[in-house]
């Protein structure tokens, strides 16, 4: 890899022009003699075909709500995937909180960018992450920023960032069903789904089901519910203690007649490995949490599967 610029300064340097490529991004039409009509895509929306072209699977990790737990599922599944062999990318969506850098521990890192784009951090042996907290010298330092810089901003991180090919990219959008979401939703149209994450409350859940009809609205199609904190095992006489309640996510994914994804119990365990940088699945493997994320992880493989099947039968 040639040397390049550094990323945040070939990045943040061109906040008029992502804003240009928000307010251009179309398709021109030209209508020839005839009923045949040849559609020309912009420069900037080739790139954006070519990158995606190369990434087998995208899976979008959603909450209704903030604090539950959705950025500790997406580097779970992200470092699970990674650890049986496939090449993953992480795309942390957040904006304003970028937090997946700190969970691997890797939020020092320096990107560098040539003629290819610009280079995701690397975690050995088969891990690219791209976050904007990579892009900021200073990490109490807000970024300050309406929806159509944001939107600019998760277009360049698929257009013009440097993933090479990938067998499953994971985003990790903030809670809500706002600009984000949205965004995401127009730049990747063939995603293969969202992730839904939710605590037992009931609060929580209110918001969860939200967002489960916003990601069928948008026809992206609901891998399925997370319920994450579901039940504290005590350390001294290990018995289960409700602490948010437990099975509303199942019950949620019922009523909605969506898939349920598994129930991840708290574990003071993922805190302190994620605050570690070592997601639970790979620092403890034999943890009760561990072994719920495996099965999450599992289900995932197999919806990923199935699409794969389906769209090779509909090619014939």
């Amino acid at each position: 890899m040639r040397a390049g610029p550094a990323a945040n300064e070939l990045f943040l340097s061109g906040h008029l022009f992502i804003w240009s490529i928000n307010n251009t991004m179309h398709v021109e039409r030209n209508h020839m003699q005839g009923d045949i009509n040849v559609i020309t895509a912009k420069p900037e929306d080739v790139r954006l075909m070519k990158k995606l072209s190369r990434i087998k699977h995208t899976f979008v990790v959603m909450s209704g709500k903030g604090g539950v737990g959705k950025s500790t599922v997406t580097v779970n599944i992200a470092v699970g995937l990674a650890m049986r062999g496939f090449e993953v990318g992480i795309l942390d969506g957040d904006i304003h909180g970028p937090n997946i850098p700190k969970m691997l521990k890797i939020e020092d890192v320096q990107l560098n960018a040539d003629d290819n784009g610009i280079y995701p951090a690397y975690v050995p042996p088969h891990l690219k992450i791209m976050s904007m907290a990579f892009l900021s010298s200073n990490r109490d330092q807000p970024i300050i920023w309406r929806g159509p810089m944001k939107m600019g901003a998760l277009r360049k991180f698929i257009e013009d960032v440097y993933w090479g090919d990938l067998d499953f990219l994971i985003v990790d959008l903030p809670p809500g069903t706002g600009d984000e979401p949205l965004t995401i939703a127009q730049l990747i149209p063939d995603a293969d789904g969202s992730i839904i994450v939710t605590t037992p409350q009931d609060v929580a859940l209110l918001d969860s089901r939200k967002t489960v009809v916003f990601s069928e609205g948008l026809k992206l199609p609901v891998v399925g519910i997370v319920e994450n904190m579901a039940g504290l095992i005590c350390p001294h006489c290990g018995k289960e203690i409700d602490l948010f309640k437990i099975g509303g996510g199942e019950k949620a994914a019922k009523e909605l007649e969506v898939p349920f994804l598994g129930r991840v119990p708290i574990d003071p365990d993922v805190v302190n490995t994620g605050d570690e940088g070592v997601p639970i699945v790979a620092a403890n493997p034999d943890s009760p949490a561990a072994k719920a994320f495996e099965g999450i992880i599992a289900r995932v493989i197999e919806f990923s599967e199935k699409k794969g099947q389906k769209e090779k039968k509909s090619a014939k």
